[in-house]
């Protein structure tokens, strides 16, 4: 258990419990380092700025980036995608997305197409993957600015293909916008090695950080209009914004507590390694999976593969809607889950599962075999329920 009484199986959203280290670096910054980083000479300010250097760096180290000041911090993953997007795009651009993506993606893009940028939506298949032969036409049809995409769907976990998305890409002269939400601390990312231009990803799910926090890798040659100006601590002297990064893209004091935290979660991460982090999840999803396919009247949608997903998983329990099925886990077995579309009509568009949903089972990291089980027990006497 998590340390409350509660199975908590909605890690796709936030993940819980934080490692206490999270909770003790705040509250150590908050008492003894809360200055404005880069804002002032004095010692609260100097060590304000380390604690933020620090975490910047070790995100580059996690995510294979070479220079660290190509990362901007951003208050989630939905700010540093829309960073991204309304940064690059003009009217007249294209961009090559998919049916999978969250409304962090999906509903920047309805914005932009309403100013005049050309959106194409590729359809996936019903298990959330991509046809890559199908994103290769959509590029050889026109001149594309942006191919954006998902790393791992948040509604089935289906993970696509994003180093062969980056190839085709480039070979068409587009770049590559990654939603890294599900799989950032989760799934080995190497922006370097795998070509991504912009990496977009909050701190407060598989990072383990705090709410509030996330980041926006730029790649070198890729320039971003700035979303707003303001002050950097750095060339004070000038009216316009400084053209380097990250203060080109990081007007205003960021969230310098909520950072203190995600260092310490990094540190965490860092010290049980993402291959543990990989393969423990996988072998929760596995567990998982089995039971569900033992439950009459439940559907699982997406891979059965762990290979080919996240720990997200959705089902259907026929006989039950979806927010009902949620109610009663919550207030009949203590376990908390995800019930809906989870801010993806997409996705679920693309599943047959619109409008209703499904009900998403996200376990993480500390998730026990037991409070699998235990979910498995609850979903069973819910379908013998149902008659």
């Amino acid at each position: 258990m998590s340390g409350i009484d509660v199975i908590y199986l909605d890690n796709a959203a936030t993940s819980f419990p934080k490692p206490p280290e999270v909770a003790e670096a705040i509250l150590e910054f908050l008492t003894h380092k809360a200055g404005n980083p880069g804002r002032s000479g004095h010692s609260l300010a100097v060590a304000a700025d380390a604690v933020v250097a620090e975490t910047r760096r070790s995100l580059a180290s996690l995510l294979g980036v070479r220079d660290p000041s190509r990362l901007v911090f951003t208050l989630n993953g939905t700010a540093a995608l829309n960073l991204a997007m309304y940064g690059l795009l003009r009217p007249g651009d294209r961009v090559v997305t998919t049916s999978m993506e969250h409304n962090s993606v999906a509903r920047p893009l309805f914005a932009l197409a309403e100013r005049g940028v050309d959106v194409i939506w590729l359809p996936c298949a019903q298990d959330g993957s991509l046809d890559l032969e199908d994103l290769d036409r959509a590029l050889r049809a026109a001149p594309t600015r942006l191919v954006a995409m998902t790393h791992a769907s948040n509604v089935c976990g289906t993970i696509l293909p994003i180093g062969a998305a980056a190839e085709l890409a480039h070979r068409h002269g587009a770049l590559l916008l990654v939603d890294a939400a599900q799989t950032a601390g989760v799934l080995p990312i190497d922006v370097t090695e795998q070509s991504i231009d912009l990496l977009a990803f909050p701190g407060h799910k598989g990072l383990l950080g705090p709410t509030g926090t996330g980041a926006l890798y730029v790649a070198p040659g890729v320039h971003l209009t700035p979303m707003q100006q303001g002050g950097t601590g750095t060339h004070s002297e000038l009216l316009s914004q400084p053209d380097e990064l990250p203060f080109a893209l990081e007007a205003g004091t960021v969230n310098t507590v909520g950072i203190a935290g995600l260092s310490a979660a990094l540190r965490v991460l860092k010290a049980t390694g993402i291959e543990a982090v990989r393969a423990r999840e996988a072998s929760l999803v596995e567990r998982l999976l089995e039971g569900l396919q033992e439950i009459r009247g439940v559907t699982v949608h997406g891979p059965l593969d762990s290979a080919q997903r996240v720990a997200v998983v959705s089902v259907i329990l026929h006989g039950w809607e979806p927010v009902d099925v949620g109610a009663a886990l919550d207030s009949a077995f203590g376990i908390a889950v995800r019930p809906g579309l989870h801010c993806a009509p997409l996705a679920h568009r693309t599943l047959g599962t619109f409008p209703l949903g499904t009900v998403r089972l996200a376990p993480g990291y500390s998730t026990t075999d037991d409070e699998i089980d235990q979910a498995l027990v609850a979903l069973r006497e819910l379908s013998l329920s149902a008659g």
